[in-house]
């Protein structure tokens, strides 16, 4: 069947619910065919996951694992730009029969070019690759694009008419978004952080050099490896950016000045995230995850390091922070997703184990826990009283490592009684699924596709 864009719609295939033990074995042939010769050691650890695979699924358990270990990324091979003038994505239309039900709602499946971020706002959908290309989505269908000059595209932050980008070159790019009527959705570079000015007047002083290695410097306010995370203090008008060069920077966006380097880890930063009471969370290669606190300084402020979460040998690979209930959630490449509670002085608070490879991303809203893994599924957990968490389903159909997550709330259908969202998943296997779910367990048993209920 043929779209109005010219391109090829594909419809999902309905099944019967896949029982426990073929949960992760199952693929999805009539919809996606996954690259075998794909190499999986390129996106996960390389030291191997810890965890068992035995392990009780749907637990929570207050112990912590062990000692720091490092964690190293394989730049990605895959470097080919997809042609800007013809659309390198086919769309799966939206199922016929949605009447606001729980599940798979639709999939967009990419010709090349396997997803590494994702970000929604406002109606849109970003998504953005290896391909450079980052890709905007309104109502599902193919909206807008933009296109970097290199660099992968690993993180994607949405703040008013500008957008941020991270990239594999360890550039942070910015584009504006046009809203005339005439150019709407139009994304025009706008610049990049730090700004062309500030490299040139930092250049020319020595102590704004850092050595990175032998006979190597690199100016403090610049990157030197791959961006591989970026998180926004809306309140106070601050970017944060972390790198696989060790360090979390701090950005003023109302100037784009770097305000500070921060040398964060031992290794690799693979996330961060800016939480409540102004603290900042980062997580990294070196197996631990660090507090980081906004604090006066003479005329200025500077971020102070506060407390030390997490030590152990597994790699930590996502964070996230649920600002209502004040809920810090680490995953990392044993498959365990830690927590810890800011009621408590930031005490553990648990462990969830829902999966049997290691944890890729995480994102939480409402009540709910989505953490998306290497073993391609997605768990959704509840948050109850008490913090004990229990994990309602598994959202199954990617045939590759879940990489992403964006969660809205479904204003279509979500009530005060009844909230539900809408998650948006990337994956390796090139696709973005669409999921809708729903706080109340008793909804989701009506599922048929895509779940695994508890």
């Amino acid at each position: 069947m043929r779209n109005d864009k010219g391109g090829t719609m594909i419809m999902e295939q309905r099944s019967s619910r896949p029982n426990l033990g073929t949960l992760f074995k199952q693929s999805e042939p009539s919809l996606f065919s996954f690259n075998n010769n794909f190499n999986f050691e390129d996106e996960l650890p390389r030291r191997k996951s810890s965890a068992s695979m035995a392990s009780p699924r749907y637990s929570n358990s207050t112990t912590t694992s062990g000692e720091g270990s490092p964690y190293n990324y394989i730049m990605s091979p895959w470097n080919e730009a997809s042609p800007y003038t013809k659309s390198p994505w086919i769309t799966a239309s939206v199922l016929e029969t949605d009447f606001g039900q729980n599940g798979l709602i639709a999939s967009i499946l990419r010709e090349e070019g396997h997803i590494y971020s994702l970000a929604a706002s406002g109606g849109l959908l970003y998504t953005g690759s290896d391909s450079k290309n980052i890709r905007v989505w309104k109502n599902l269908n193919d909206f807008s694009g933009f296109k970097a000059k290199s660099g992968l595209v690993k993180a994607i932050i949405i703040v008013g008419d500008r957008v941020f980008t991270g990239h594999q070159d360890g550039k942070i790019r910015v584009w504006k978004v046009s809203t005339t009527k005439t150019n709407g959705g139009v994304h025009k570079r706008f610049g990049t952080l730090p700004t062309f000015k500030d490299v040139l007047k930092s250049s020319v002083k020595p102590k704004n050099y850092v050595e990175v290695r032998r006979n190597r410097s690199v100016l403090r306010i610049k990157h030197f490896d791959a961006v591989s995370c970026l998180s926004l203090n809306e309140e106070l008008g601050l970017l944060y950016s972390g790198s696989w060069d060790k360090t979390l920077k701090v950005w003023r966006l109302a100037n784009s000045k770097c305000l500070e380097s921060i040398d964060a880890h031992d290794d690799a930063i693979n996330s961060v995230v800016a939480g409540f009471d102004s603290l900042v969370f980062t997580g990294s290669a070196d197996g631990t995850v660090k507090v980081w606190k906004r604090e006066l300084e003479g005329k200025g402020t500077k971020h102070f390091l506060v407390q030390l979460l997490l030590k152990q040998e597994n790699a930590v690979t996502a964070l996230a922070v649920n600002q209502e209930s004040g809920v810090v959630y680490c995953g990392s490449s044993d498959g365990l997703v830690n927590f810890w509670e800011r009621e408590k002085h930031l005490s553990h608070g648990g462990i969830l184990r829902g999966h049997k490879m290691a944890v890729l991303c995480l994102a939480t809203s409402g009540n709910l826990v989505f953490s998306g893994s290497a073993d391609r599924s997605i768990c959704v957990w509840r948050r109850e009283e008490g913090c004990v968490h229990n994990c309602l389903s598994v959202l199954s159909g990617h045939t590759g490592p879940v990489k992403c997550l964006a969660v809205e709330e479904d204003d279509g259908t979500s009530t005060k009684t009844d909230r539900k969202w809408i998650v948006y998943s990337g994956s390796l296997d090139k696709s973005v699924k669409v999921w809708r779910v729903s706080e109340h367990a008793s909804d989701m048993k009506v599922i048929k596709q895509g779940f695994l209920n508890s």
